[in-house]
């Protein structure tokens, strides 16, 4: 039976809106925005791109943490459970991420081994997972997550037939991932040789000699320059002005990928897997995230019932918590969407839900905070801003994307 699920891709249209759409910009702008907000109905993020080796290390998370954070594509909610925190509230307003946690979720308790769960997540391109999901997963399912999977897209595929076909090339970013292979192919380049460096030396060597001059390229140059060019990262187009700064995006975009491709051994980051062969590595000793590694099946698996998802606004739900209930903050990079009164309204929920020695994390486009000016300072006063550490966390994250990674403790 075929389920048409339109209400699902309203209702996170809405929720984004609210979220993204500059009210008080000027007509091309708010088109703009629009027009971001259209394109993030939608699944995003099949797998989040942000380093959860990192995060974990700099939240501190312990066995009484209480986390709350953005879920994205679920890969760091469930990769937390490793570190053994009281609970976990994973919280986003696409839809489409909403189902894809719940499916994770899911997929972990009714799984029968690892296996079937590293064939579902890691290399998701097998029809057998589909028997799979039948057998084990889909009655386990709430309606609105099993009409979400079991409903077709915008081209009549059924969602849940992605994980038969390689889920990681599909959503915006797989799509864009996609449409740099395509360049790739016509500039002659190929990208697995990164993949296949010995070392990180001779993936310098391939980086410079084969990709860097593609950024040179007018027709890159000028296709970087559009800020709808980048959707497919996710990023709207308030984020990209704050991406670009005074730099051609061209020399920006260059300068992350370089980081991916030379400054870590592809051996040990999967993000460069997912960048230059669109999905992870198939040997037994390839790169994945926590929740998917072997050593970890076990206890991601005792502990899954530890986590919750909401499709909620962020600040709306802390405002409906208890005062000091809360320890682990994960924004990801939501806040490079926002009004100085959105950002005020969200730290004044964080600071007065946040318990003792609370920890915010973050991400930015840019290299600084953009908190400082933005923030009421008798709010951000009362954390204190990691700055060497900051700087430290956002050299190692291994997806390379972001400009900083920032940490911040109530004091």
């Amino acid at each position: 039976m075929q389920i048409s699920t339109p209400q699902f891709a309203a209702e996170t249209q809405k929720k984004v809106e609210s979220a993204v759409v500059r009210k008080g910009a000027g007509m091309g702008t708010r088109l703009l925005d629009q027009a971001f907000t259209f394109a993030f109905r939608g699944l995003v993020y099949a797998q989040i791109w942000e380093d959860p080796a990192v995060d974990m290390e700099a939240l501190q998370i312990g066995p009484d943490s209480r986390v709350v954070a953005i879920a994205s594509g679920g890969c760091n909610v469930l990769s937390y459970l490793v570190a053994d925190p009281d609970r976990i509230t994973a919280i986003d307003l696409n839809t489409a991420h909403v189902a894809l946690n719940k499916l994770k979720l899911a997929s972990a308790r009714h799984l029968p081994d690892y296996a079937l769960f590293r064939r579902f997540f890691a290399e998701a391109d097998s029809k057998a997972n589909i028997e799979a999901y039948k057998t084990f997963v889909a009655r386990h399912l709430d309606e609105t997550t099993r009409r979400y999977w079991e409903g077709r897209d915008l081209t009549g595929r059924r969602r849940i037939n992605a994980f038969g076909k390689n889920i990681y090339k599909r959503g915006l970013l797989g799509n864009f991932i996609g449409i740099a292979h395509l360049l790739a192919k016509i500039y002659r380049i190929d990208l697995s040789r990164i993949l296949a460096a010995n070392s990180v030396e001779e993936q310098r060597a391939v980086f410079e000699a084969e990709m860097a001059p593609v950024f040179d390229r007018k027709f890159v140059r000028w296709l970087t320059e559009q800020p709808a060019s980048l959707f497919g990262l996710g990023i709207p187009p308030a984020q990209f002005d704050a991406l670009a700064g005074d730099q051609p995006m061209a020399e920006v975009l260059r300068r992350r990928l370089a980081k991916l491709a030379c400054d870590f051994e592809v051996s040990d980051n999967y993000f460069a897997w997912q960048a230059f062969s669109r999905g992870y590595g198939r040997t037994p000793d390839c790169p994945l995230p926590p929740y998917l590694q072997a050593e970890n099946w076990q206890t991601v698996r005792s502990r899954i019932d530890r986590v919750e998802v909401l499709h909620a606004n962020m600040t709306e739900w802390l405002s409906s918590q208890a005062d000091a209930s809360l320890d682990r903050y994960v924004l990801l990079d939501a806040q490079d969407w926002m009004t100085d009164a959105q950002l005020d309204d969200l730290w004044r929920q964080i600071t007065r839900t946040a318990r003792s020695g609370a920890r915010v994390l973050f991400r930015t486009a840019a290299e600084p905070s953009l908190l400082p000016g933005r923030v009421d300072d008798a709010l951000l006063s009362r954390w204190t801003y990691h700055a060497e550490a900051s700087l430290d966390y956002t050299r190692r994250d291994r997806s390379s994307i972001y400009g900083g990674v920032h940490l911040y403790e109530l004091k």
